[in-house]
């Protein structure tokens, strides 16, 4: 039997990276799957090929920041599924190390807005269905900057605030048989992280970071996803999962 038979997903920034690596994966366990992201014309283009090899993925432009689109979503993933059991929170914008003194109101709130807010709208919106469907889990994608510090002030804010957001909601949702939980990621090899490689230098020292020494491939975060998500974690929520190569072992 598969891992995520007779599950359904909604699942979001995932019109590549570990989105992407998450939604094929869920799809490929049993699970039927609303991909989203706000990039429609990427999504589509996956998403249509997956589908055409028997996977059970749609997909929907979705702006995370906005509770109307929130709501769209979930009356699609209604419509076609009729009930959520899994959420994922992947969703993310990462603007590269931007110190305090350097970050603009503007930076501060696209930041909050995308990381923070959005998992919130999200969380807010879905509950009552995964309370229906009779309990579920929650996914919220964090890093390892929101563990550790220097990764620059919005970005780190952003992600160790979705840590305690997750566990604030494990505590209070226990009860409802829904499980929250984090995935705290290093460096993977995601759209975001390949402009970052093209910068003089910063491919060795991304790599450095990591006792590992490289960068994690978008399939080994699914497979974390692919866990929490699965009845085979029924005992974990409120817990952060680092999947880092070591980093914060350092």
């Amino acid at each position: 039997m598969k891992r995520l038979s007779d599950k359904v997903a909604i699942i979001t920034g995932a019109a590549g990276g570990m989105g992407a690596a998450e939604a094929k994966l869920f799809a490929k366990e049993g699970a039927k799957v609303l991909a989203t992201d706000s990039n429609e014309e990427k999504l589509k283009s996956w998403v249509v090929a997956a589908k055409a090899e028997g996977l059970a993925i749609e997909y929907m432009k979705h702006n995370v920041t906005s509770e109307s689109d929130w709501e769209k979503v979930i009356d699609k993933a209604m419509g076609l599924y009729g009930k959520i059991d899994i959420l994922v929170n992947n969703a993310g914008v990462y603007p590269g190390f931007v110190s305090c003194e350097d970050t603009t109101i503007e930076l501060w709130g696209k930041v909050l807005s995308i990381n923070l807010t959005g998992p919130f709208i999200g969380c807010k919106k879905c509950i009552p269905y995964l309370r229906l469907a009779g309990g579920g889990s929650i996914i919220n994608v964090a890093s390892i900057a929101g563990i550790v510090g220097g990764n620059g002030a919005a970005y780190s804010s952003s992600k160790g605030g979705l840590v305690l957001f997750s566990k604030d909601l494990a505590v209070t949702l226990a009860k409802d048989k829904i499980r929250v939980n984090t995935i705290c990621p290093g460096f993977v090899l995601t759209p975001m992280i390949e402009d970052l490689l093209k910068a003089p230098g910063m491919e060795n020292t991304i790599k450095q970071t990591s006792p590992q020494g490289r960068v994690a491939d978008p399939m080994e975060i699914a497979t974390g996803a692919l866990f929490l998500a699965s009845d085979e974690s029924t005992f974990m929520t409120g817990a952060e999962l680092v999947i880092d190569g070591g980093t914060v072992a350092r």
